[in-house]
């Protein structure tokens, strides 16, 4: 069956840095786009980063831009977010995403990521 297992979360001081990972499996990963969202404590899901199947392209929300970095491992099927210069408002659970086909929208139970000092 498909699994999103993400992990990397944790505590970390402003200004630090963390990298999320995704471990996908039950599923052709090297053939989906993915993606990564965030739900902050009583808000909604928000949007962070896109990339293509191959790893070539990516997009990313303003919030985060040039500050997180996204990729993959089709060998691996794993997917990644490299997050520097972390502020409070990254404070979320982070969620990886199947973001086309069969399993659009498929989500695993997400990781917790605390910034504070």
């Amino acid at each position: 069956q498909v699994q999103l297992v993400e992990s990397g979360g944790g505590l970390v001081q402003p200004g630090g840095s963390l990298r999320l990972s995704c471990a996908a499996s039950g599923f052709t990963f090297r053939s989906y786009l993915m993606r990564w969202v965030r739900q902050a404590p009583g808000k909604g899901l928000e949007w962070v980063s896109d990339i293509n199947s191959g790893g070539g392209s990516t997009s990313y929300a303003s919030s985060v831009k040039g500050r997180f970095t996204i990729s993959r491992d089709n060998f691996r099927n794993t997917l990644y977010l490299q997050m520097n210069s972390l502020k409070p408002d990254d404070t979320a659970v982070y969620y990886c995403v199947i973001n086309s086909g069969t399993y659009i929208g498929r989500k695993g139970q997400g990781t917790q990521v605390t910034v504070s000092s």
